[in-house]
């Protein structure tokens, strides 16, 4: 069998990404942008058990896909969905020293995310997932 094809674009594929979530969130730079996904993926992930987090980074490119699932700490306590600003905060904890996140991080990741992915696959596994997970990933 060949090389799946998302694999071979698999770095090509997240710095135009990468390029579209730094334009959108109006980050200086792709280093900027990397802690604000980072953080924005963190801040989702906290919200859901390790059997639907699985789920939703299957719809992820590889390089996201791992990124989304790096450094996941299983112990941490699992928090609810809660109001966009108080997880929006929780986003900007992140290395809060170096991290430039907007008030609109989650929402630009949101954009990139589905500028870059399929978004019907996006919403058919969002679904399925707790409630709040549809609006989290909302971009408008």
């Amino acid at each position: 069998m060949p090389v799946p094809f998302e694999y071979k674009r698999a770095s090509a594929d997240f710095e135009q990404f990468m390029l579209d979530a730094r334009d959108i969130s109006g980050l200086a730079t792709t280093h900027q942008t990397y802690t604000m996904v980072q953080g924005v993926f963190q801040a989702f992930r906290r919200r859901l058990d390790v059997r639907d987090a699985l789920l939703f980074a299957n719809v992820l490119p590889p390089v996201l896909r791992a990124l989304f699932i790096a450094d996941w700490n299983l112990d941490e306590p699992h928090r609810p969905f809660e109001d966009r600003a108080v997880m929006t905060r929780e986003v900007q904890s992140l290395r809060p020293d170096h991290n430039l996140a907007p008030a609109s991080s989650i929402r630009d990741v949101a954009a990139a995310l589905r500028k870059n992915i399929d978004q019907a696959e996006l919403d058919r596994v969002l679904a399925r997932l707790p409630a709040g997970a549809r609006e989290y990933w909302q971009a408008d």
